[in-house]
């Protein structure tokens, strides 16, 4: 019987944003936090005498190398050759392996709503061997497709164990979706392309550009979010991973030799120490080392989406300063324009930010009381039950904190309203109000802007509140807003700048001598207090300071209220990031005819 979605199914029970930034522990500090503070709804979570669960070892060969996938299989009571189920694959976050909370809850929480559940450590963590590849279709994608055919029917596990009770939709294609966060995420999208079985995606919080993520510019992109020019380095989350990475042979001891490669690259494929190591070596970005990053694109969903036909429901955190709005979005745009089923969420909590009371909690199993919960078991009702008449929700949602509940659309929200950078240091709504006047800031050595500390919760410690020096940033602000405004999307700005000491450096034939800036926008309140909009910057590394250039920010969601003030700003520098080399003055002149714009995707509200 099909299980009709109606509109109060997908209504959320949040009341409130905890602002709390989001645990991260040792052994999973990079794993996609999935788990999240709460508590379990009643009747959720069936009695684990529903289902049983089997650990079971694959051997598989992937990336040259012959190596064992540790996984657990969760079969639902009932569920035999005669009486089939679809199947859930799922695999962990960054650093963390089929036994985490979030990880092993996707098996608790779907076998007790009578799907085979199959959770397995990706490469290189846990108890499985092989290298860690980033999630690479032709090693993680291949690894994932040979544990499809076990659930087809078509291979044992290493002890003899067969699936014959998971639904199929030809001899050796089993009814399968996968699901997970982070680095759990893109490995369905990997594994989508090398295999057409795999019939339905929900990737959380998960990138579309891996060279962006870790060395973002936001100036100008080519594809997407990538850019020709090379980009800031991210040196935080990057060398987190890079640790966490390394670091497996603590975190997760192991004596199988699969799982290393040399003594300079232990655990990582070498390809991804070399761009690692490039990213710390002060020599990126130059002309010949730069390329360099192309391993980190090929390896990422913008350089083979095109393979990716199965449903995809991507999910994203709007107060995520690892894979931002603007990785998902650019992930569902190309889907679309293909002919890829797809559709979007945005949700409160990513790797970093708040989380929203009563959000999904994979750990604890309150799919049918989420928000996000309900849309996920409507898109495999649809598209693994094959449930026909379910509505899978709107096309795009997003969670509004100023308000219960969520806010949808049939697109996302482009920008719909121009304000005009003064130069009196005023932000306004009409070219005529734009005084002439040039305004100058300085970059230190150090770096001078602080938006967040992207690893302090891995150690405990409290995160400063973000701040700019006084001479190292310029602000435009608009005048007290007479109404609320609700701004979501990703904000644009086109700039023209003055940096003399560059200009002289634009044929140097050495990218890191080119201009760095950071974009970014304030609420600031009646009181004069300033709040950073989801803790976001937008790194730029300016192609060419003689002519204008367009910055795409960060995507928000967030509502300024009446009597508080917009603020744009550009800074110098950011602590989370690699700044300019050498000192740089920066000019920025305006006049009614000629000055730096800003364009908000507005959707409710007026901007006085």
């Amino acid at each position: 019987m099909s299980r009709a979605v109606s509109g109060s199914r997908f209504r959320s029970r949040s009341k409130s944003l905890s602002r709390k930034p989001l645990a991260l522990v040792a052994g999973a500090a990079l794993a996609a936090p999935l788990a999240l503070a709460g508590t379990a709804q009643a009747g959720t979570a069936a009695a684990a005498s529903e289902y049983t669960v089997t650990a079971l070892k694959f051997t598989v060969s992937a990336g040259g190398r012959s190596c064992t996938v540790d996984a657990d299989l969760y079969r639902p009571a009932g569920a035999d050759a005669a009486h089939p189920v679809p199947a859930v694959l799922a695999t962990n976050g960054f650093g963390g392996s089929k036994s985490d909370g979030s990880t092993d809850g996707i098996g608790k929480a779907f076998a007790s709503r009578g799907y085979a559940g199959l959770v397995y450590s990706g490469l290189g963590f846990g108890k499985s061997g092989c290298l860690i590849s980033l999630d690479d279709p032709q090693t993680d994608g291949r690894a994932a497709a040979a544990l499809v055919d076990f659930l087809g029917g078509t291979r044992a596990a290493d002890d003899g164990t067969k699936a014959d009770f998971v639904t199929q939709d030809a001899p050796g294609d089993p009814t399968v979706g996968m699901i997970g966060g982070s680095y759990g995420g893109a490995i369905q999208m990997a594994t989508a392309a090398v295999d057409p079985r795999v019939d339905a995606l929900v990737p959380l919080i998960t990138w579309n550009d891996l060279a962006y993520a870790l060395a973002p510019n936001n100036a100008g992109p080519a594809t997407g979010v990538s850019s020709d020019t090379p980009g800031v380095f991210k040196w935080q989350w990057t060398n987190g991973f890079y640790l966490m990475g390394e670091g497996q042979t603590i975190l997760s001891p192991s004596l199988d030799p699969s799982r290393f490669g040399s003594l300079t690259c232990l655990h990582f494929a070498p390809q991804a120490c070399d761009t690692i190591r490039l990213l710390n070596s002060g020599r990126y970005p130059d002309d010949k080392s730069a390329a360099m990053l192309d391993y980190a694109r090929s390896v990422s969903p913008v350089s083979y989406l095109k393979r990716v036909k199965a449903p995809t429901l991507l999910i994203q955190g709007q107060a995520d300063s690892l894979f931002n709005l603007n990785e998902a979005t650019a992930t569902y745009r190309t889907l679309k324009e293909q002919g890829t089923t797809a559709k979007m969420i945005w949700q409160a909590w990513g790797h970093s930010g708040g989380q929203a009371e009563g959000e999904l909690d994979l750990a604890q199993g309150n799919l049918e009381s989420s928000y996000v919960g309900g849309r996920i078991l409507a898109w495999f009702d649809r598209y693994l039950r094959h449930e026909t008449r379910t509505d899978t929700g709107p096309e795009f949602a997003y969670y509004r904190d100023w308000q219960s509940g969520y806010g949808t659309a049939a697109a996302v929200p482009g920008p719909t309203r121009k304000m005009y950078l003064s130069g009196d240091g005023k932000l306004v709504d009409n070219r005529a109000k734009v005084a002439r006047g040039s305004r100058q800031y300085t970059n230190w050595l150090v770096p001078t802007s602080h938006s967040e500390s992207s690893l302090a919760g891995l150690i405990g410690l409290p995160d400063p509140k973000p701040y700019d020096t006084k001479g190292t940033y310029l602000g435009w602000s608009s005048d007290p807003l007479t109404s609320a405004v609700d701004v979501v999307g990703a904000p644009k700005a086109t700039l023209k700048v003055v940096s003399p000491k560059t200009e002289r450096v634009q044929n140097s034939g050495d990218a890191a001598d080119k201009l760095v800036l950071f974009a970014k926008v304030y609420d600031v309140a009646p009181d004069g207090s300033r709040t950073l909009v989801n803790r976001l910057v937008s790194p730029v590394r300016v192609p060419d300071v003689t002519r204008p250039f367009t910055v795409q920010l960060p995507g928000i969601v967030h509502r300024y209220e009446a009597g508080h003030r917009l603020e744009f700003v550009i800074a110098a520098s950011d602590t989370a990031y690699f700044g300019n080399r050498g000192i740089k003055p920066v000019t920025v002149v305006s006049a009614p005819e000629d000055t730096g714009v800003l364009e908000l995707p507005v959707v409710g509200g007026t901007a006085d």
